[in-house]
């Protein structure tokens, strides 16, 4: 959009957009401001050497008449609105696009105060799409601790002694991740049984023998704050799979195939999840795509076929129903399943990143149940 200004209200510990522009693990709230070539954050003197090193002027709240506000016996949210205030008409900011989560703290005495505000959530989706250098190389660290992590789960999981639980194969696989200099969040997913035909169900309990097991895990990168995601399906026990478990993982790896046959720059994100339907609906199972409006989908192919990761581990591009065309550096997750409920389920996902004539995949683990 040109030279229109651009405005983040956030602290970038919690806000990725405001992260990716100032890459500091600050937690307290400022207004980030861009115009042109000129860029500004009203932090103090607290993280204004930190803020500067980066080539970000800073404008104190101090210089912005804050000591007057408090004297005055305002409020913290009334001194946080006119300090956004006073920040752009000391700029000259007079009209500016915003994030969909730009909070009314902020909006409200903006546009009290006559500075046009428009929501325009591609502007910042476009410049995190395609990633850094630093962020792609902290998605492959990630992507590396996700594999041997999955690989300590796998065994676990194959072997399986008695009473081994869900939350044992999640601690397992946090020391992994930590061991590769990345966080585990406390809700990645390891069901078993039906528990593994519920979405996003963390899973719990014991593991039993011959239950299918959803492994669903997303580390997240120390340095960078960028995310891997992937996801497998085992056999609990390592034994012969249940028969509708082992067309479901056929339906699924045919899926891919299908799917990785596709994936290339221009390609839309719908495009790429009609393909991955396919073999589900030629087999029977239900769809987004072949379901009734309105009605809620529990079995079958009930989700997208996938994200765009980074600084999220859901962000753009879309690739389900709502489809975004893939851009060169793109990373995306490819995650087809199909499940029955008060049985389980298979998914398989992959991290890929998307190149200028194709893709690399950068998940390195095998599909074998």
């Amino acid at each position: 959009m040109g030279n229109v200004a651009r405005l983040i209200y956030g602290a970038p510990e919690v806000n990725a957009d405001l992260f990716h522009a100032v890459p500091l693990g600050i937690g307290d709230p400022f207004l980030y401001l861009e115009d042109g070539d000129r860029r500004v954050a009203t932090v103090s003197v607290l993280e204004a050497d930190k803020v500067s090193a980066l080539g970000i002027e800073v404008l104190d709240p101090a210089q912005l008449g804050q000591d007057e506000l408090i004297a005055a016996g305002k409020d913290r949210v009334e001194i946080e609105g006119e300090l956004c205030v006073r920040a752009c008409r000391e700029l000259g900011i007079a009209a500016a696009v915003v994030p969909p989560e730009f909070p009314l703290l902020a909006a409200d005495p903006l546009r009290a105060a006559g500075i046009e505000l428009t929501i325009d959530a591609g502007v910042f989706v476009e410049r995190r799409r395609i990633k850094t250098g630093a962020q792609l190389e902290g998605i492959r660290r990630a992507q590396k601790a996700a594999d041997a992590a999955m690989g300590v789960a796998a065994s676990l999981i194959r072997d399986l002694r008695p009473g081994l639980t869900s939350e044992d194969v999640r601690a397992a696989m946090a020391e992994v991740a930590e061991e590769h200099g990345c966080d585990m969040p406390g809700d990645v997913i390891v069901s078993h049984g039906p528990q593994s035909a519920l979405g996003h169900e963390s899973g719990y309990g014991e593991i039993l023998a011959g239950e299918p097991v959803v492994v669903d895990i997303w580390p997240r990168d120390k340095a960078s704050r960028c995310y891997a995601d992937m996801t497998r399906t085992f056999v609990a026990g390592g034994g012969e799979p249940p028969a509708e478990l082992a067309e479901f993982w056929r339906l699924t790896k045919d899926s891919l195939d299908r799917v990785y046959a596709e994936v290339r720059p221009g390609v839309n994100g719908r495009l790429l999840f009609e393909r991955s339907s396919q073999p589900y609906i030629e087999a029977g199972k239900p769809t987004q795509l072949t379901k009734q409006p309105g009605e809620v989908l529990e079995d079958g192919y009930f989700h997208g076929l996938g994200h765009g990761v980074g600084l999220e581990v859901h962000e753009r591009p879309n690739l389900g129903r709502l489809g975004d065309d893939l851009l060169p550096g793109d990373v995306i997750t490819l995650e087809p399943g199909c499940y029955r409920r008060g049985f389980g389920g298979c998914r398989l996902e992959d991290l890929v990143l998307v190149t200028d004539d194709g893709y690399e995949t950068l998940t390195d683990f095998p599909y074998d149940l």
